[in-house]
This record gives structure tokens, C-alpha cells and sequence, in this order.
């Protein structure tokens, strides 16, 4: 038997939505995901069961917002290490006094071997792993070390 999708969005919707709120720290990304969860249900209706429908929404919820957050750390990601490439293919002399100041900026409080694993993940193509084993660091370590310059690098983008 057919789960009855609006009624579970009247009795459910709430607590999918705080979920979402909770999760993504975004109200419009939340209501966006709130409405993916149900939609998913609606295309999956004639084959879920009704017989926990809190745990079902709630774990849709939660995979629906880890999908989202796993692509937007992606396209952060993949923006950055854009802007780092196009930064290091600059042939304008001004542009490229610009944007050494720019990586200045970035790399200011940062370590120096901070620089060194930002060159070979982001313009040199090694692996996290590969380059975890360069500079002699554990992968997490490197993972964090680039997140907070992506961070930076990101904030001071925005500042300008």
C-alpha cells in the first residue's frame, strides 16, 4: 500500500526541516533539501512502508543534506584549485603582481610547509596521500591544512 505523501509532509515536514536546518546551517538550502526528501519520497511511494516514518524521513533527510554538503565542498574545491591554475598562467605582468600579492595575502599566517602542500596538491596534481607522504604529514592533516587556506582564500576573495 501507497505511503500517503501529504500527510507525512504535515506531520513530518517540521522536524525534516530542522533536520535540514541543522545540518546545512542555511535556511534556503534547508527548505530546498526539505523539499528534496519528500520528493524522493513521492517518486518512491507505491514502494516504501509506512511503518517508521519518522526514522525514514529522518534518514533521507540526513543523506539528501550530506549529498548537498559533499557537493559544495566539491565546487569550493574545485573553484579554488581553478583560481590557483589560473593565478600561476597569468601572462599579464599586472595581473600577475596582483595575484602574488593575493597569494601574499593568503599565505601570510600560514606555515611555511602549508605553501609547499598547497603547490603539490593544487598545481603539481598529487594526491592527498601522495602529498601527505612529501611533507612527511598524515592525510587528515594535509585535508585541514588545505581547507583552512581554501577558507582564507575564499574570505579574502570576497572581502575584494
Amino acid at each position: 500500500m501507497p505511503v500517503n505523501v501529504e500527510e507525512l509532509y504535515r506531520k513530518y515536514g517540521p522536524m525534516v526541516l530542522r533536520r535540514c536546518r541543522f545540518l546545512l546551517k542555511n535556511e534556503e538550502m534547508a527548505y530546498d533539501a526539505m523539499q528534496d526528501v519528500f520528493l524522493q519520497v513521492v517518486r518512491r511511494q507505491k514502494e516504501l512502508h509506512a511503518d517508521a516514518p519518522s526514522s525514514l524521513l529522518y534518514t533521507i533527510a540526513t543523506n539528501t543534506c550530506l549529498n548537498i554538503i559533499r557537493s559544495s565542498k566539491k565546487r569550493v574545491q574545485k573553484e579554488m584549485s581553478d583560481s590557483i591554475v589560473e593565478i600561476a598562467t597569468f601572462d599579464d605582468f599586472e595581473k600577475r603582481f596582483i595575484a602574488a600579492d593575493m597569494l601574499d595575502s593568503i599565505f601570510e599566517n600560514e606555515k611555511e610547509t602549508t605553501r609547499t602542500i598547497a603547490m603539490l596538491h593544487y598545481v603539481d596534481r598529487f594526491t592527498l596521500d601522495e602529498t601527505a607522504d612529501m611533507v612527511n604529514m598524515s592525510v587528515s592533516g594535509v585535508r585541514k591544512r588545505l581547507r583552512k587556506l581554501r577558507e582564507g582564500g575564499l574570505a579574502l576573495k570576497e572581502a575584494m
